[in-house]
């Protein structure tokens, strides 16, 4: 079973400075670059995802600003896949499913940006087309929200997020978990 890893949404508005900044970003983000690590040294596909926001009023992730690039620490090489999209879920209205097909990819290691949002579209998407996915819950981040008048911490939407999708969606486990494991 071919395995390929996908970064999503790891871009420069998100971390500190930036115009979303996440609540553990930095250490997020340096997990992550673990991963990429790892998957360059087996020579398994790497698949960057990268979201431009073109709706009306949106403030971040906007065209041509800095803070929609992939930030430098996980920074995609000549030969990696970069997939642009515009939605949560990274493969509505974009070539992503093709490009897992056309590798023969069957299985997939997600992390990335948010955990509540575009993480878990993806994921919930992935598992629907069949794949068998694994989530580096540490190597992903999100924010606090609010619900009517009750504010949710960062890691308690992290946790309730990776929870719900520990069962069936996706392997749920660390980077350290990933990493110890034979290429594959």
């Amino acid at each position: 079973m071919k395995h390929g890893l996908v970064l999503i949404d790891l871009q420069n508005d998100y971390f500190p400075g930036g115009k979303m900044a996440l609540f553990n970003m930095n250490e997020a983000a340096v997990n992550a670059r673990r991963l990429l690590d790892a998957f360059r040294k087996w020579r398994l596909p790497v698949i960057h995802v990268q979201h431009f926001s073109v709706r009306p009023g949106s403030t971040f992730f906007l065209p041509e600003s800095d803070g929609v690039e992939i930030n430098d620490l996980v920074a995609p090489e000549k030969e990696e896949t970069i997939v642009h999209k515009h939605y949560p879920n990274s493969f509505r209205e974009t070539d992503l499913l093709d490009v897992l097909k056309d590798n023969e990819i069957e299985k997939l290691t997600v992390c990335g940006a948010m955990s509540h949002m575009c993480v878990d579209a993806t994921v919930r998407a992935a598992y629907d087309y069949g794949f068998k996915v694994s989530i580096a819950e540490d190597a992903c981040a999100t924010r606090d929200l609010m619900f009517k008048e009750i504010s949710v911490k960062a890691t308690h939407v992290h946790a309730s997020f990776m929870a719900a999708l520990s069962s069936p969606y996706a392997e749920v486990v660390t980077t350290e978990e990933i990493i110890d494991r034979p290429a594959q």
